[in-house]
């Protein structure tokens, strides 16, 4: 594997969206952009009279600076679910073990979503719980684990409920049998969240983003495939060369948004490995996200074997040799697999 040349920044950043302009305190203009993340070459900025702004979560220019509250969303991963609607708009997209090897998706929406449709809402738990929070969302979820449960009372947790206290936001479906046909909109969930006076303040840490015209090193993989435990859950990634993103497939399969026929693919594959424990006989899980471990990162068509790390209260990073590695702007998909019996058990290098 190729080692050399790797873009990586040991300084986490937070706050929201990044302006561009020149720096006012007399630093070195070079070292303010650098942590400033520009998107744009100092030439071209120049030459415009419009400010531009980054995307908090994909890194991606912005018209206006982005300072509304993620809403993260527990969707319906089950066959009954597919294909589901409104991935295509959410900004980043963890997947994720719940009981009897099925898997959930937590989708994390700001830079996009408005009147689009966006299901199927599925149950919340306690991990699912810290996931969504690590992003600070709004948690979205229809039920959910009486441990789940207990954590969103007993903390008082700023959440919307199909079930306990948002029925309103969320609609039923004729064209699918329950409890595959349960939907909202990030409008409505706004609407809700409104109205029932949650914070709109934005203070989740975010991402580090390379230039948009760099380029990204580590061994070449054009399609990789990630195995959870059942065959009706077997991704493929292939990385498409004219979009620069990695497109993906379900049991060979392409996927899709089933609100806007638009193909589903991102431009950073985060594939984790965390120990799982089942906790009773219902099948109920228990996820460790604080360990960290073994990982894998793909952007560009390159592949690099690092680790991840997530400090308590923050996100899921990815890290070489210790510093975390700048991610290509654009959307991203974290794959969060078991680490038993191995990690490399639940992903597959196609070589070509």
């Amino acid at each position: 594997m190729e080692q050399s040349s790797i873009c990586c920044i040991s300084v986490y950043s937070r706050g929201e969206s990044c302006r561009l302009s020149e720096p006012e305190d007399g630093r070195d203009a070079t070292s303010a952009r650098a942590h400033s993340f520009p998107i744009q070459e100092e030439q071209n900025m120049e030459e415009s009279n419009e400010t531009l702004y980054t995307a908090p979560l994909t890194g991606l220019p912005v018209n206006e600076a982005i300072t509304r509250r993620p809403l993260a969303v527990m969707i319906n991963n089950a066959p009954a679910a597919r294909p589901q609607s409104g991935l295509s708009s959410a900004d980043i997209i963890l997947e994720v073990l719940a009981e009897g090897g099925i898997t959930r998706f937590i989708a994390i929406f700001q830079s996009e979503g408005g009147a689009e449709t966006v299901g199927p809402v599925r149950s919340i738990r306690p991990y699912l719980i810290e996931i969504g929070e690590s992003y600070d969302g709004v948690l979205v979820h229809a039920g959910g684990s009486p441990e789940a449960y207990s954590i969103l009372q007993k903390q008082q947790k700023q959440h919307m409920d199909e079930i306990s206290n948002g029925g309103p936001y969320f609609w039923r479906s004729s064209d699918r049998k329950a409890p595959h046909n349960l939907y909202t909109s990030a409008d409505k969930l706004r609407e809700g969240a409104d109205k029932k006076g949650y914070s709109h303040d934005f203070k989740s840490p975010v991402y580090i983003y390379n230039d948009e015209g760099a380029t990204s090193t580590g061994e070449t993989v054009k399609q990789f495939n990630v195995h959870y435990l059942l065959d009706s859950y077997r991704v493929t990634y292939d990385y498409d060369e004219v979009s620069g993103r990695y497109m993906r497939m379900v049991n060979g399969k392409a996927d899709q948004d089933l609100d806007n026929g638009n193909p589903i693919g991102a431009a950073n594959i985060i594939v984790a490995g965390a120990d799982h424990k089942v906790l009773d006989s219902i099948g109920r899980l228990s996820v460790n996200l604080e360990q960290g471990g073994e990982a894998m990162l793909f952007q560009k068509g390159k592949m690099i074997h690092g680790q991840w790390v997530k400090k308590s209260g923050d996100i899921i990073r990815f890290v070489y040799n210790g510093s975390e590695v700048a991610l290509v702007p654009g959307k991203t998909f974290i794959s969060i697999v078991p680490n038993q019996p191995e990690f490399a058990s639940h992903v597959k290098l196609v070589v070509q």
